[in-house]
């Protein structure tokens, strides 16, 4: 008997990223990250690169995400209920985590977002997990050219 195949899976905890208010600024009247955002998504980089270093991230893992859908769990451990949007680190997060990785966020097609408080110990707890057998919804047939990223 084979085998069934295992969905790829990560999870680690990273500090909370920038608000949304902090992520971009405007320079020569264009809109580009702040340096906190990029501050933020080195040091996501840079967590797992030692994720990598003790063996929990692997080139394996990484060509195991690039294969499937994702699903990616998001806690949001705040200091207040009240301060900060629960949506407003989902974008930064999810570049930052699937550059660090190398892989294409429209990869992703199942999102979970969770706040919680704990003003002693702020921080974002993250899932990311392969899913094996994802479909899109097989009502409406897409007749389009197959490209990488779509706009939006």
């Amino acid at each position: 008997m084979s085998k069934k195949p295992e969905a790829p899976a990560l999870q680690l905890t990273l500090s909370l990223p920038p608000g949304i208010n902090s992520q971009y600024a405007t320079v020569n009247g264009r809109r580009v990250l702040s340096e906190e955002a990029r501050k933020w998504k080195r040091e996501v980089s840079r967590r797992l690169e030692y994720l990598e270093d003790q063996g929990l991230v692997s080139e394996e893992l990484r060509r195991d995400f690039a294969r499937v859908h994702l699903s990616v769990f998001l806690d949001f451990y705040f200091t207040t209920p009240h301060k900060r949007d629960l949506d407003g680190g989902l974008k930064i997060t999810l570049d930052a985590i699937c550059e660090a990785l190398n892989l294409n966020d429209n990869r992703v097609v199942d999102i979970h977002l969770i706040k919680k408080i704990d003003p002693l110990h702020p921080r974002l707890e993250v899932a990311l997990e392969g899913i094996l057998d994802w479909q899109f919804d097989t009502e409406y047939t897409y007749l389009g050219p197959d490209t990488k990223s779509e706009p939006g």
